[in-house]
């Protein structure tokens, strides 16, 4: 089942401008519910997808636009061909799976931004480097999560043999406080929230993963990236190396053609409001919401990039 719908204190201020950008032009599609999955608490998919169901209540008045907190990619992917979920964010890697293939059903409504993986460590941690994590109890993030697809991956292809633990990001960032576990990964937007908050209250370090980055990208082409989370991320925090996934929006192939025009659009057209508070957001453009790898777009999308480009 879709988990908790999510409540935003920003709904009234995103409903008021999305009315607005909604005003003129054809009459709204409008299906009875439409059901966004999105993540769990301290994840940037749960934040952004809890402001886009408030632009989009805003432009459906009739539909019951709900967004569910999940344990993200995995969850999310399971809640879409199961049909419990209309719309959902999945990593590109969770999303084409070991094969390098997406499922059948699977549709992209377009691609939003990066994420980067984080290993995170109290500042006074005996741990410096990736392999010093041998037996130590390290947090994959939540079940059916994005974070545990990518680093159960990793964890194959170098063999390190950690006692692996499995909460949400937040949960994750206390129990790291509370010296219940050694590291934690983290698979999200930069800054995510749950590290944000450890950051403010701890002193925390993130342990490079160049090498570990480069045997992903060799992995799975096309997946990952290598990348830095800069300087300027987190408070105190220098530079590490690391890799970045892209994003996806996603539906089922059966999602009706004007709702997915439409959900493209507000995506692409309102992402400033929708990164009010939420500066990974504001990566979202049309230049690269296309770029969807081997995920098709959506036929209703397809028409709406088409038209953005005249």
């Amino acid at each position: 089942m879709v988990g908790t719908p999510l409540v935003t204190r920003r709904a009234a201020l995103l409903g008021g401008l999305a009315v607005l950008a909604g005003c003129g032009g054809d009459p709204a599609p409008s299906p009875a519910r439409l059901r966004i999955a999105t993540g769990p608490p301290g994840a940037v998919f749960r934040e952004i997808g809890a402001a886009l169901a408030s632009v989009l209540a805003a432009r459906l008045p009739r539909t019951d636009v709900v967004a569910a907190d999940t344990a993200a990619s995995q969850e999310n992917l399971r809640l879409l061909r199961e049909g419990d979920a209309d719309i959902a964010f999945a990593s590109l890697d969770s999303v084409i799976g070991a094969d390098g293939e997406p499922p059948p059903w699977a549709r992209a409504l377009g691609r939003v931004y990066d994420s980067h993986l984080h290993l995170v460590v109290l500042a006074d941690s005996p741990v410096d480097d990736y392999s010093d994590l041998a037996d130590l109890p390290v947090s994959l993030g939540a079940k059916e999560s994005g974070t545990e697809f990518t680093v159960r991956r990793l964890l194959e292809l170098t063999g390190l043999d950690a006692e692996v633990v499995q909460l949400d990001q937040a949960t994750s960032a206390r129990a790291l406080a509370d010296g219940e576990i050694d590291a934690l990964f983290s698979l999200t937007g930069i800054p995510t929230p749950a590290v944000l908050d450890l950051v403010r209250d701890h002193h925390v370090r993130f342990i490079p993963l160049t090498d570990q980055a480069a045997a992903l990208v060799d992995s799975a082409p096309g997946s990952y990236v290598p990348a830095t989370i800069p300087a300027t991320t987190y408070p105190g925090v220098p530079p590490s190396s690391t890799v970045a996934v892209p994003n996806l929006l996603l539906c089922r192939a059966d999602l009706a053609d004007d709702v997915a025009e439409l959900v493209t659009g507000v995506v692409f057209t309102e992402s400033r409001t929708i990164a009010a508070d939420r500066p990974e957001a504001a990566h979202i453009n049309v230049r690269t919401g296309i770029a969807t790898g081997p995920v098709p777009l959506h036929p209703g999308s397809e028409r709406w990039f088409r038209a953005a480009k005249k």
